[in-house]
């Protein structure tokens, strides 16, 4: 389980922000839920991502943060001469962070 202890520390602070957004980009490839994300029927590149912090609020249990996520879609299969090409893609992604054990737990948000 993903532990954000350092932006659990930091919430309420002016500092919150800042450390969320690079513990989320530090993140090892894969933590992230982006291949639910993705448009094209790729594959989410997630080795290189842009977090935007949109809101947080605090709940009885977690702090919930609305991030935009930017990041690679890995698009194959066209057979052409720049195959497989890389396109930038971007998510609204909720992180709940548990106020007790700092686990984080994250959801890609669908738009209807």
């Amino acid at each position: 389980m993903t532990q954000l202890t350092h932006s659990l520390k930091n919430w309420g602070s002016e500092d919150f922000k800042k450390t969320l957004k690079q513990e989320l980009e530090a993140l090892e490839d894969g933590t992230l839920p982006l291949d639910q994300a993705i448009c094209q029927g790729g594959k989410a590149d997630g080795s290189k991502i842009s977090a935007l912090i949109n809101s947080a609020t605090e709940k009885d249990t977690t702090i919930q943060v609305k991030v935009g996520v930017f990041f690679d879609e890995i698009i194959a299969g066209c057979n052409c001469g720049d195959d497989p090409m890389s396109e930038n893609t971007y998510c609204d992604l909720m992180v709940s962070i548990d106020k007790t054990t700092a686990e984080a737990h994250f959801a890609i948000e669908h738009l209807d």
